[in-house]
């Protein structure tokens, strides 16, 4: 029997790239051997410090770049499809290169270590927390993309999203107009920010394309001024968690079920009902 396992891999990642970079090993591995055949890591999951985005975006332009070829590495020796939450790359799609900023760029590697989508980050944080950091700014730093993406897994088709494009239902409209039946959504949602909207837009997003969620966050205390709200979760096509962890460094896991999706999409077939 082939498992339709996915994984969300929920981090508190450091300012420590080294650390950063085995703790996702080591929750890659759990994945594994929970049966996953697909695991999600968070946004930021190698990066967080927003000073050091631009010197390692500039070392990850090229397939050479030391976290595009560790979630290579790792895909190809656990036989692994990674959906690689997101890192700095400071050149665009086409090639050309960036020197100011960079893009936040998820990249999906197949189980044989094949880069087979990208998609950078169209919405950025701009906005006023309560938090003790208070100002979040994203784009002094990033530069925004521009393109949908959607890629064939052994899951289904996957459509791509990072973080902020949550608030941004047109973005996952369009992800469903291009064959979604799943789409990942690597984050860093502040506490404050998880607190009041995690929960209701990530069941609103499943809900209105009837699409499986599986959101993976960042979760717990980073520093002094930096507090994320985990709860990464899997979320079906009807809008029941189907898992979800709290915080902390963790992994969790369900089947992703396409008869469910396609049993919703034909009891309640809102796609064709849509009028504007």
């Amino acid at each position: 029997m082939t498992t339709r396992q996915v994984a969300v891999l929920q981090m508190v990642s450091g300012y420590d790239l080294d650390v950063n970079l085995e703790k996702a090993r080591e929750l890659l591995e759990s994945a594994r051997q929970k049966g996953a055949v697909v695991a999600v890591l968070p946004e930021n999951f190698a990066v967080l410090n927003t000073s050091q985005m631009l010197i390692v975006g500039q070392g990850e332009r090229t397939p050479e770049g030391r976290i595009r070829r560790f979630l290579a590495e790792e895909a190809r020796r656990l036989k692994l499809w990674i959906v690689g939450g997101s890192i700095p790359i400071a050149a665009r799609p086409n090639g050309d290169v960036l020197d100011h900023r960079v893009r936040a760029a998820c990249l999906v590697y197949n189980e044989s270590g094949e880069e087979v989508a990208r998609y950078d980050k169209i919405h950025l944080f701009d906005a006023q927390v309560n938090d003790a950091q208070g100002n979040y700014r994203e784009s002094d730093t990033f530069e925004p993309g521009e393109d949908v993406v959607t890629v064939d897994t052994p899951l289904g088709k996957l459509g791509l999203a990072i973080c902020y494009d949550l608030r941004f239902p047109e973005l996952f409209r369009a992800l469903r107009a291009r064959g979604a039946e799943w789409v990942t959504l690597p984050s860093a949602f502040t506490y404050q920010t998880g607190l009041a909207h995690w929960h209701p837009l990530i069941r609103a997003r499943a809900i209105e394309n009837q699409v499986w969620m599986v959101a993976a966050g960042q979760g717990g205390e980073h520093d002094a001024k930096r507090r994320t709200y985990g709860h990464s979760m899997i979320v079906d096509a009807w809008g029941a968690m189907v898992a979800e962890v709290s915080e902390g460094a963790t992994v969790a896991v369900a089947e992703l079920d396409q008869e469910r999706i396609a049993h919703t999409r034909e009891r309640m077939p809102v796609w064709s009902h849509r009028r504007l």
